[in-house]
């Protein structure tokens, strides 16, 4: 018999296919291009000054927010349509919501940006507020690496949010 053929155990086992350092940045520049200079859609991003704003020590919350500068975010965005809503106490009422997809690593790592609930978009001429967020995508399905950041936005009543 020959010895040639026998398989030996490798001292480390192979490196993960598609999933390096190298692929993930591959795939964020990609990315990049794709929502800046193919796509271009476009918000006007207002987080909520932290050290200005006065939040309720049990709650959480904050009757008047101070705002920071608004910064300017490409991000992917799906309107949902108006919808009419009755409500007893009020009547009919319009509805209108986004829902606005952050690439996580660009606001995070280029913009230094980081996406809270509370915070306001302007988004063509309306306001929208962040009412609920989620991290829906994964990298190549690692948990470590979430690639987006899911806004659903409710349009803002003209007296909620005033940006001068």
């Amino acid at each position: 018999m020959s010895t040639k053929n026998k398989w030996s155990q490798p001292d480390n086992p192979p490196p993960p296919l598609f999933l390096g350092k190298k692929e993930r940045d591959l795939v964020k520049q990609v990315n990049d291009e794709l929502i800046e200079r193919v796509i271009g859609q476009q918000i006007l991003y207002y987080p909520v000054d932290l050290e200005i704003t006065s939040f309720n020590t049990l709650y959480g919350e904050a009757i008047e927010k101070s705002f920071l500068p608004p910064v300017r975010v490409f991000a992917l965005v799906d309107w949902e349509a108006l919808e009419t809503v009755y409500s007893p106490n009020i009547g009919l009422d319009k509805k209108n919501a986004i829902n606005v997809h952050f690439h996580k690593r660009r606001l995070t790592e280029d913009q230094d940006l980081f996406v809270r609930e509370g915070d306001f978009v302007l988004y063509g001429s309306s306001f929208y507020e962040i009412v609920q967020l989620s991290e829906s995508k994964r990298l190549f399905g690692q948990v470590d690496h979430q690639m987006e950041i899911l806004a659903k936005c409710v349009a803002a009543r003209e007296d909620i949010f005033d940006a001068t």
